[in-house]
């Protein structure tokens, strides 16, 4: 279960986009991974 979050950064020439992903832990848990990304590859980072 991935999810995009909707705030969008601009920094010079570059869109940058803060993505947000929920990935299961070893024990069990949910732990939140953030990723400020370019915005061509956000979906590519929330697939791998």
């Amino acid at each position: 279960m991935a999810k995009k979050s909707v705030a969008t950064l601009q920094t010079g020439s570059k869109k940058l986009t803060k993505a947000i992903k929920m990935v299961k832990g070893k024990k069990g848990d949910y732990v939140f991974v953030e990723r400020i990304l370019p915005q061509d590859m956000v979906n590519d980072w929330l697939k791998g």
